[in-house]
């Protein structure tokens, strides 16, 4: 990802972020340039705002209602199941993503992750533990699918016990290996789908991981009514496909008043 000087300095004195720690220096003034600086705005977003954990609250309030409505138009042996990505939706890194930012470390290479599955301590996201609960409660299978590393399967299985989440097993929890396409194919093979969660597109359908950003949008399009009803997205400003996107912006010269 490359960026301005001015670009940078400019996003990291708005998010009150010290730009110059623990880099190299540029080679005019002496002086080092945190490039990960830029990230400040989205991760303080993602953590620190109200609105997401407003927007998280509704889309577990809307999830609770969409299953409720899906259990009364099946009938008792349907053997119904829901999958839920974790990260960013179940289980909240950020505090992982700001130390590495704060270290000037670009968290987007995944190089820290290892130890964050193994020693860190995610937060339950907003709604989290009520819906599952309310899942679990109803009879309905919960499969957490999730692109976390498979050595580390123990350690995500203490923190999901440890975090209090029903239906956690090594079925129940399918880690990365085969796509996430393949393992959703694996629950369908014995249970009616009804739902699933997720912070990024492919944690719907494999036709989005295999889009660029365009195909996606456009892929969007054409399953407007799935979203709100059997695929419940949630927030994500930390990372993403979006991430190096290129942006509109308005061509009128800058004036100021």
């Amino acid at each position: 990802m490359t960026f301005s000087r001015h670009t940078l300095l400019a996003a990291a004195l708005f998010a009150g972020v010290t730009p110059f720690a623990n880099a190299a220096t540029d080679g005019t003034d002496g002086e080092a340039l945190c490039a990960q600086a830029a990230y400040s705005m989205g991760l303080r977003y993602q953590q620190r705002s109200a609105e997401v954990a407003a927007l998280q609250r509704q889309g577990y309030a809307l999830a609770t209602l969409r299953l409720e409505q899906a259990i009364a138009d099946h009938d008792e042996n349907a053997n119904l199941a829901i999958i839920t990505d974790l990260d960013e939706t179940v289980l909240d890194n950020s505090a992982l993503l700001a130390r590495d930012m704060q270290a000037c470390h670009d968290y987007t290479t995944w190089d820290t992750w290892k130890h964050w599955e193994r020693e860190g301590e995610p937060r339950l996201i907003p709604g989290a533990a009520d819906f599952l609960e309310f899942a679990d409660e109803q009879g309905v299978d919960i499969f957490y699918v999730s692109d976390r590393y498979q050595e580390n399967e123990a350690d995500t299985i203490a923190s999901l016990e440890a975090l209090e989440l029903p239906q956690v097993s090594k079925d129940s929890v399918m880690l990365l290996g085969p796509p996430k396409a393949e393992r959703r194919a694996e629950v369908v093979e014995n249970h009616t789908l009804v739902m699933q969660l997720g912070d990024s597109l492919h944690d719907f359908s494999g036709e989005f991981a295999d889009a660029d950003l365009e195909g996606q949008r456009r892929l969007v399009e054409e399953n407007a009514e799935r979203f709100g009803d059997d695929w419940i997205v949630f927030p994500n400003a930390g990372y993403g496909d979006w991430s190096e996107a290129e942006l509109n912006a308005w061509e009128a010269t800058l004036e100021v008043e």
